[in-house]
């Protein structure tokens, strides 16, 4: 891969510890990219799926060596917790820090432009985080999605046999329900809402796995996507452009 040079790169949803993680794809880009900002968006690390059965394959190491090699190369890192990352929330007030990574639940960014973007990881505006019940259905959704992805997993497997180019069940099924596509929009508008009452001119998160770059009500809304389906990354160049980068074909 062409090494390519950014201001900044906003990543999240990476799920390390998860079988669905693509972290060679993600390697491969870490490698690729020279930044001076990397902002981990949350759900680096999945630690709902670790603490139900141990995964850890020597990429996801290999990835977590690449991003402590980036921060002592004068990459500022910052590491903004998740709900699957949730524990790191624990040691927030002692101000948390992985050599010379920064770990927070939030961060402010300001543009080549001058605007400022809250970064967060965005579970805060997940209705179903909000309640035990709404957990529950969370985890319930979690098998389906395990499920799923390894029914994809045999089906792309056939369609590599047959000549034909892989296609993610996962994403199909998304665009479909039309629940999931409300769900999206709330998402977006409630963020927006909320950054526009903070005095922000938009927002930077990830959690939903939608990459996008859209506009509500004056108030910008960026998602940098996930490294499980979509393989996304969120960047703003030197000149100060915004774009969702495909790491992946579509």
């Amino acid at each position: 891969m062409t090494e390519q040079k950014y201001k900044s790169v906003f990543i999240s949803d990476l799920h390390l510890g998860s079988k669905h993680c693509k972290a060679n794809e993600l390697l491969k880009f870490l490698k690729s990219v020279r930044c001076e900002n990397l902002y981990l968006v949350g759900d680096i690390v999945d630690g709902w799926r670790l603490q139900k059965k141990w995964h850890w394959p020597k990429e996801h190491t290999d990835v977590i060596r690449q991003i402590i090699r980036m921060s002592n190369k004068d990459v500022n890192v910052y590491w903004i917790a998740g709900n699957h990352d949730e524990f790191l929330r624990t040691f927030m007030h002692q101000g948390l820090t992985f050599g010379k990574i920064r770990i927070s639940n939030k961060e402010v960014y300001e543009d080549i432009s001058g605007k400022r973007y809250l970064v967060v990881h965005g579970d805060m505006f997940d209705y179903l985080m909000r309640s035990r019940f709404g957990k529950f259905v969370m985890n319930l959704g979690g098998f389906a999605y395990d499920v799923i992805a390894l029914l994809s997993i045999y089906q792309n497997r056939i369609r590599t046999f047959l000549g034909l180019d892989n296609w993610s069940l996962v994403k199909y099924l998304k665009h479909q329900v039309k629940y999931a596509s409300n769900f999206v929009g709330q998402f977006e508008i409630e963020m927006t809402k909320y950054v526009k009452a903070k005095g922000y001119d938009g927002i930077i998160c990830g959690h939903i796995h939608t990459p996008a770059i859209t506009e509500h009500n004056g108030i910008v809304y960026m998602n940098d996507g996930d490294w499980c389906e979509n393989c996304t990354t969120l960047v703003e160049h030197l000149d100060g452009k915004w774009e969702i980068i495909y790491n992946v074909e579509k």
